[in-house]
């Protein structure tokens, strides 16, 4: 599973999840088997060149639908604002789906 996440910083420890207007960086990783893989930073999600399965925003309110147009998935982070507990909440399936 191929996962973004805009962010603050490029740093993966005091980073934060942020808004996707005020994306300075987007993290590309992979979920393997419970672990968080191949950690990746980029400046936009359009240049990342592989495929993206999933998008996980912190407000059900975020403009998500260009995601949506390329069949990506959208999830909210409600709560979580750093990495390390994004992808605890992933593992535990504690992220909401958003369906529109």
């Amino acid at each position: 599973m191929k996962i973004i996440i805009p962010f603050d910083s490029d740093d993966l420890e005091e980073g934060q999840i942020c808004s996707v207007v005020d994306a300075s960086h987007w993290l590309h990783f992979e979920m393997l088997e419970g672990k968080a893989i191949n950690e990746k930073f980029y400046s936009t999600w359009e240049e990342i060149d592989y495929l993206i399965d999933t998008v996980i925003v912190r407000d059900q309110a975020e403009y998500v639908w260009p995601f949506m147009e390329k069949n990506i998935a959208v999830l909210v982070a409600p709560m979580q604002k750093y990495f390390e507990d994004i992808v605890e909440a992933y593992i535990f399936r504690e992220l909401n789906d958003l369906n529109i």
